[in-house]
């Protein structure tokens, strides 16, 4: 489309390698640059963000704005890039987050995840699920997954996003991407219907509710891949936040299904580089090993965290264990790990070449 009432903004976005920017109706432009949210000169009018709507919007669109007060869209803005949109009311007046959708799609080596990510990457069946908070860079991270698919594997990858975030170009697998509200009308129905599409790998933008996470375990159950994201802080809270989905007494068998089609948990967060510019993915990794899914099938979910740290030999690790690895490899300082850290004494301790058995693969599990 041509450009738009906003060209400037989205541009200066792109131009500062801005993550996200934020206008309200008669305020300053707020861009979030690093992680850090960084105010201008330019105010948002009323009558720009209406023009803005109606040069983007269709009037389906529109409708489901002023019916609702929130819309999620896709936005490509001619000669800047694409980004991902949520339109929303906020104290009567009109609210706009955008997200930049960089068109190159970063390598697992690029992004410098650990190794086991690429082992993860090859699974065949079950449920590999990517947590963390609002750009904590769960999609950049799920995008990477898909694309090391796409390069070594001949596969029917089917993703289905709202809105459709990377685009994917056929290499060694062929892609079909479903946009809610477009293509689709839900999660749950374009999963349901996915499983008569012949697909290998299903790619779900989110796991909003009991219907959509029922079908992904159908989908695994029957032999198929499933990658979704969660918001969620770490592994034994998805977890939690999963069971939370169901009635108590429903719990005991998803619990048997998680521990029979879990492939793994990707917890993320984001630290600050230590050259002052960028953002470092820290991880914890929770696999699905005999170990695990008798800690879920027994509901024993407070000793996850002990198993994943002590489950380096299968490739997991916790926070503690990526911010260490980070911190001694100088892209993070000690400072900004401690910071980030759920359990900054025992970081401390690692600095000083402490630690607990479990820390170095030691037993844990009774």
């Amino acid at each position: 489309m041509a450009t738009t009432t906003l060209n400037e903004v989205l541009k200066i976005a792109v131009d500062n390698n801005a993550s996200d920017i934020h206008v309200k109706e008669n305020s300053p432009v707020f861009y979030r640059i690093d992680g850090v949210m960084v105010g201008c000169d330019f105010v948002a009018s009323r009558e720009l963000l209406d023009s803005f709507i109606e040069q983007i919007t269709s009037s389906k669109q529109r409708d489901v704005f002023e019916n609702t007060g929130d819309l999620d869209i896709s936005h490509r803005e001619d000669g800047v890039g694409r980004f991902r949109l949520n339109i929303h009311r906020q104290r009567g007046q009109i609210g706009m987050t955008f997200r930049w959708v960089k068109s190159e799609i970063l390598t697992l080596e690029q992004l410098k995840l650990p190794p086991v990510m690429t082992e993860i990457a090859k699974a065949k069946r079950g449920i590999i699920i990517i947590t963390g908070t609002t750009g904590s860079g769960k999609s950049t991270t799920m995008a990477a997954i898909l694309q090391y698919m796409n390069s070594n594997r001949q596969e029917h990858i089917i993703t289905i996003e709202d809105p459709i975030e990377f685009e994917f170009h056929d290499d060694q697998s062929v892609f079909e991407q479903r946009e809610v509200g477009l293509d689709t009308d839900s999660f749950a129905g374009a999963l349901k219907h996915a499983l008569r599409q012949d697909p290998d790998v299903i790619m779900v933008g989110e796991m909003r509710d009991r219907i959509s996470f029922e079908a992904a375990l159908q989908a695994a159950d029957t032999g198929h891949l499933v990658i979704t994201t969660l918001h969620a802080s770490n592994a034994a809270q998805t977890i939690t936040r999963i069971l939370d989905m169901f009635e108590k007494n429903e719990q005991d068998q998803i619990r048997e299904a998680l521990a029979s089609n879990l492939c793994a948990v990707i917890s993320q967060r984001l630290a600050p580089l230590a050259t002052g510019s960028g953002r470092a993915a820290v991880n914890e990794i929770m696999i699905n090993t005999p170990i695990i899914g008798k800690l879920i099938q027994e509901d024993r979910l407070e000793k996850l965290s002990g198993a994943i740290q002590g489950g380096q030999g299968d490739g997991m690790m916790n926070f503690n264990q990526c911010l260490l690895e980070l911190v001694n490899d100088g892209r993070v300082t000690r400072e900004d790990a401690l910071e980030i850290s759920d359990n900054p004494e025992g970081l401390k301790m690692n600095f000083e070449g402490i630690f607990l058995s479990a820390d170095q693969g030691g037993g844990l599990v009774g």
